[in-house]
């Protein structure tokens, strides 16, 4: 990218980025007076001066957006700064953040005269949460809307050695779902609030509608009492349909009348719908006739019927009345509420309240190896789930948060939990997120708080489809589920004057995030800034052993055991086995499994690096994937996207490096020729003893239902391949 000083950039650079040559001499202009007011020549202090003035309009061509950051940075050196920061707190800011406010009130009291501000004493304040969890969560509980119908006995008991993360809040009972719809004064939570507002795909022109708690804890309350003329209190109920406001009611019903949720997302073949509803032992369903998306009717009913003969309740997509004739047992959704309408406390329901363990619901892992986990959700995940983003994203009573995701995936039920148990509104869209028709409504919504993940945004940004749209009341992004695309999110950032895209990184098993983002510390693209607040964790050697804290380094994550909302148990495979076993111990721990490979840089800054399955030995090195894959994506402007694995050779010998590659639309790169540039890219930018063993042209990745790209079917299919290049 730039190489020239941000002082240096001339007319004809900018008219190169995008700009007319009358825009391009008016912006020089604002720049250099800009860059002439930062108080230092600190790249970082020219950069926050240009944001701070807003130099950079959104509706200024991504271009332009390129030019002036990697010229601000043009001369910045990571390997001795760590990577550059394009987001930075401001003090008075900082202290109106949810933590923020919790450590002005606290900070003195917790952590004594090391005490200084909320963006100084970030840091100590999170390792206090490790040390001091107890402390951390009796404050922290009494932000959330969680309401308890037994108080617990305490925060945490540890007596038990055979539970390696202790049990937390033993004793208390209570309906996490009534939690959400409750008024309260702290968070606030009105009747009269808003709870829900959506729109329906090719509703783009008409008005948002929306829903208040009342009307919205009616609904739930009506849906809970029609559940109890059919199923039993413990009953699994699956859910395979859109994230519609109607399946978040459903969600919430199932809980409050002490079922369990099964969790299924509704881009399933009846295959894999099929071995989530035996694995459960779901009793019944609730699917839709049909999936809309861009005009088009897409069958999922059928699907269903094809998985399982469950009982299964469906709605419309359209309309008051399905558009598919249903077996026998099945009821429509209009049926199926008729029974609750006769039942006389239909909108007034006594909710089943249960010990904080008891299960609410349970997800699958991803299914990228074997059959998926089933993984159980107690009340206590929730709980977690909604303080990190809390804490992380900073959700406030107030804040319309939209996240396009499904219910099948951890982010569905997290979403609803974060806003319900923070005061937020959820915003939901009707259709496919991919199109302007989303955009319009983030716009239209008032949205203040938007998640992503790096596959959406780079189809936003392919695209152009959110061209002349208003994104600038987000306050704050958040993405998670894949590695981000710098670039992609220098991009996604300046659609709202560079707020910040808060990196979050966790598990279905932990139903929150162990590193993120924070508000309260300077932000850099494409990497985490902390662990999460009471998460402790170690970067593992390869012999197993971690490396200090404050040290450069990249190996596996090791978990601190002790964790607020991870799972104890599985209900398919061994949880010990799966989490524990192997294990080293730490400080008289045994550490928690979670697979990830990550690169701690100068500065303490946070990078994925992949799996540790997705790791590679190339000439006696390990490097992982991602990181070959970050080089080799900008290498050249045909590529789309690139793959990296490794192959052992039939006959033994070193590990051999492929690279499989998408190219963009109309490139007709050969493979010969990419393999000479992607060899030049990893001698200069990694290490010039990787040797490219070949490379592979393919038009897509093999992909798991939620996105995350399978190079295990790449490396399999490499493996059919060498003995042919033996024999050659």
């Amino acid at each position: 990218m730039a190489k020239k000083r941000i002082g240096e950039v001339g007319v004809e650079d900018l008219v190169k980025a995008g700009l007319k040559t009358e825009e391009a001499h008016e912006f020089q202009k604002v720049l250099k007076e800009a860059v002439s007011g930062a108080k230092e020549s600190d790249p970082r202090e020219v950069w926050r001066e240009l944001v701070a003035r807003r130099v950079l309009e959104p509706w200024h061509p991504h271009g332009l957006h390129q030019l002036v950051y990697h010229s601000v940075y043009s001369h910045w050196d990571a390997r001795t700064n760590g990577p550059p920061p394009y987001w930075f707190p401001a003090l008075y800011h900082s202290k109106q953040t949810n933590v923020g406010r919790l450590m002005e009130k606290y900070g003195s009291k917790l952590l004594g005269t090391s005490y200084k501000d909320p963006i100084t004493s970030f840091s100590l304040f999170q390792k206090f949460s490790v040390q001091h969890p107890e402390a951390y969560w009796s404050i922290v509980l009494n932000e959330l809307a969680v309401s308890f119908h037994d108080a617990p006995k305490c925060i945490l008991d540890t007596t038990d050695e055979s539970k390696h993360g202790g049990t937390w809040l033993p004793g208390s009972v209570l309906n996490i779902a009534e939690c959400c719809l409750l008024p309260r004064s702290h968070p606030r939570k009105e009747d009269s609030s808003l709870a829900v507002v959506w729109r329906d795909e090719g509703c783009d022109d008409s008005n948002i509608s929306h829903m208040t708690l009342k009307e919205f804890r009616e609904q739930v309350m009506l849906v809970a009492s029609a559940l109890d003329a059919i199923f039993s209190k413990g009953d699994a109920i699956a859910i395979d349909m859109p994230m519609t406001v109607n399946a978040v009611i459903i969600y919430l019903a199932i809980i409050l009348a002490g079922c369990v949720v099964v969790s299924i997302a509704d881009s399933f073949a009846a295959k894999e719908i099929a071995t989530r509803l035996r694995v459960s032992k779901a009793k019944g369903i609730f699917t839709q006739d049909f999936i809309l998306r861009g005009g088009r009717k897409f069958p999922l009913y059928s699907r269903v019927v094809e998985a399982a003969p469950l009982k299964a309740i469906v709605l419309p997509v359209i309309g008051n009345e399905v558009g598919i004739q249903l077996r026998e047992q099945d009821l429509s959704w209009k049926v199926f509420l008729s029974s609750a309408n006769r039942h006389p406390r239909s909108n007034n329901y006594t909710p089943i309240y249960q010990p904080v363990e008891a299960v609410t619901n349970i997800l699958f892992s991803s299914g990228t190896t074997g059959e998926p986990k089933a993984i159980p959700w107690t009340q206590l995940s929730p709980i977690r789930g909604a303080a990190d983003s809390w804490a992380h994203i900073d959700v406030q009573a107030g804040d319309v948060f939209c996240w396009p995701t499904n219910l099948g995936w951890v982010m569905g039920p997290a979403s609803i939990y974060s806003c319900f148990l923070s005061g937020a509104t959820l915003a939901l869209y009707h259709g496919s997120p991919l199109g302007r028709g989303f955009g319009k409504f983030v716009q239209d919504a008032g949205v203040t708080i938007l998640g992503t993940v790096p596959s959406l945004v780079k189809a936003w940004r392919s695209t152009q489809c959110l061209k002349g749209l208003d994104w600038t009341r987000i306050k704050s992004f958040a993405s998670t589920g894949e590695v981000s695309n710098i670039d992609d999110d220098l991009w996604l950032s300046s659609r709202a004057y560079y707020k910040p895209i808060i990196e979050c990184c966790g598990g279905t098993e932990l139903a929150s995030c162990y590193i993120q983002g924070s508000p309260l510390q300077p932000q850099v693209f494409g990497a985490f800034s902390t662990a999460s607040l009471t998460t402790g964790f170690v970067i593992l050697d390869e012999h197993g052993i971690p490396y200090p804290d404050d040290q450069a380094c990249v190996g596996e994550v090791g978990l601190f055991p002790v964790y607020m909302g991870a799972t104890d148990r599985l209900l398919n495979a061994d949880h010990e086995k799966v989490y524990f076993e192997g294990m080293p111990m730490y400080r008289g721990m045994r550490l928690r499994r979670h697979g990830d490979i990550i690169k701690r840089t100068v500065g303490g800054y946070l990078i994925v690096q992949g799996r540790a399955d997705d790791t590679m030995n190339l000439g006696g090195i390990k490097i992982s994937s991602i990181e070959i894959e970050r080089v080799c994506d900008c290498a050249d402007e045909s590529i789309s996207e690139t793959a990296a694995v490794s192959v052992a050779p039939v006959y033994g010998g070193p590990e051999q490096l492929v690279i499989f590659v998408v190219l963009k639309k109309g490139f007709n790169a050969k493979p010969d020729e990419l393999k000479s540039i992607f060899s030049r890219a990893i001698h200069r930018n990694l290490n010039p003893l990787f040797k490219v063993n070949n490379v592979k042209i393919v038009p897509e990745f093999p992909r798991t239902a939620s996105n995350k790209l399978l190079r295990r079917v790449l490396r399999d299919q490499m493996k059919q391949e060498i003995p042919i290049w033996s024999r050659i």
